[in-house]
């Protein structure tokens, strides 16, 4: 057979070519979003501890007394890491596949105290015991942000974020906003992811624009309904899954 025609030639040439851009298109896209790993039956949880300075402010403890809220959380962020380790050494293979990570508030930023890992009763207490002083601004927003980018990067299946906190979102980006483009990354990764926030101290209403999205919201005003409400928000939503909350007592607004 003779030599190829130019024309021919030409459109050989520009159909390799489209191929192998093709090709190229395909890898680059796969190294950018490389497959997820393989989800497994467990529970990834990160906590945010609020200790922004209102956190000094006193409510009434289980016994009447008026304390520091942020004596009051740590006593509850204590009874939390109890059950969960409680829940860890479970009889099943899936209630003992449990992360866990810790984020808190520094210098008006979202500061993790705690990485995400395999949880680890001792690292949770340890920070709960050197804790001292609160102080500073409350950017619930990035520090919900950072607390989701720990569960979604997690294979485990269930996926949550529990917020304990003293006031509104006062630096860094709106949390409602947050919570909104969580939700779609979320989606893209074909997974499912709980936000829920104790009010604490604090008028609910607040947080109304997140609860429109899909995140339990509820309220404390002293350390017997912080205690219950925690309780409810264990066992009804991360630790079993369920539905309505306790009654909630009167508050004040911040």
């Amino acid at each position: 057979m003779g030599p190829m025609s130019r024309p021919s030639c030409i459109r050989s040439t520009h159909f390799t070519l489209a191929v192998l851009a093709g090709l190229g298109l395909f890898f680059n896209a796969s190294a950018q979003n490389p497959p997820a790993p393989a989800a497994e039956e467990g529970i990834a949880l990160a906590i945010v501890f609020d200790t922004s300075g209102s956190m000094k402010d006193p409510v009434a403890d289980s016994a009447g007394k008026m304390t520091p809220k942020h004596l009051i959380a740590k006593r509850a962020l204590r009874a939390i890491i109890d059950r969960l380790a409680a829940h860890q050494s479970g009889p099943s293979a899936a209630a003992r596949n449990l992360e866990t990570g810790l984020v808190v508030f520094g210098q008006n930023r979202a500061l993790v105290a705690v990485p995400f890992r395999r949880f680890e009763a001792a690292a949770l207490r340890a920070w709960a015991d050197q804790f001292k002083e609160p102080g500073g601004a409350t950017p619930l927003g990035e520090a919900t942000h950072a607390a989701a980018n720990m569960v979604l990067g997690s294979k485990l299946t269930r996926k949550h974020v529990l917020v304990v906190t003293d006031g509104a979102n006062t630096a860094g980006p709106d949390p409602a906003a947050v919570i909104a483009h969580l939700k779609k990354l979320a989606a893209q990764k074909q997974a499912g992811i709980g936000f829920h926030y104790v009010a604490f101290d604090v008028d609910a209403k607040l947080f109304d624009p997140i609860k429109k999205l899909g995140a339990s919201v509820v309220s404390a005003a002293d350390e017997r309904q912080l205690n219950a409400q925690l309780e409810y928000i264990m066992e009804r939503k991360i630790l079993l899954e369920d539905e309505e909350p306790p009654a909630q007592g009167g508050n004040k607004s911040k």
